[in-house]
């Protein structure tokens, strides 16, 4: 016999049990819980990455498309790889707020529509933006991960100091 607590979720059992009975969506809902919250403390250091990884497969890989400011080599492997991803990307962004989302899957695979509004560290400047990802789910953790930015130029250009914000002002020397 399964036991749910309130919300429906398994209770007893170890977590990789609890994790096995849960839907693509739903590992990633509570992933993206769990990184906004490592984002929000300010990431490597100052918050715990235990709150991630446990919904993250040994074995993870995000393949994350170059040029982004935080996108690095462009793929993040392993455990060691996703940790170091979102301290580079909790460096650049402050803060990420998931305003609406859509999915299409089964227990293995998610398609994931994403309109999410970042603040970068840097600037201060927000951006609203569409993110569509394609993930794969083993036994109720990510797998793999590719997600498809709808703007990365804006994603860039808000991670931008602009000439104004560095402009010295009257009297003093430059």
């Amino acid at each position: 016999m399964n036991t749910t607590d309130v919300a429906g979720d398994p209770v007893g059992g170890s977590r990789a049990d609890e994790q096995s009975l849960v839907d693509a969506w739903t590992v990633m809902e509570r992933f993206y819980a769990a990184e906004a919250a490592y984002v929000a403390a300010g990431g490597f250091g100052k918050a715990s990455y235990d709150h991630v990884a446990v919904y993250l497969d040994p074995e993870v890989i995000l393949h994350q498309a170059p040029g982004l400011p935080f996108t690095g080599t462009g793929t993040w492997r392993g455990h060691d790889g996703m940790e170091r991803f979102l301290a580079r990307f909790s460096e650049v962004w402050e803060s990420m707020e998931f305003l609406e989302q859509e999915h299409w899957g089964d227990e293995d695979t998610v398609v994931a529509r994403n309109r999410v509004r970042f603040r970068a560290r840097a600037t201060g400047q927000e951006v609203e933006t569409l993110i569509m990802q394609l993930i794969t789910v083993r036994n109720g953790r990510m797998l793999e991960c590719r997600p498809f930015y709808w703007d990365p130029e804006a994603i860039a250009d808000a991670c931008r100091r602009r000439d104004a914000d560095v402009t010295p002002t009257a009297g003093s020397s430059a």
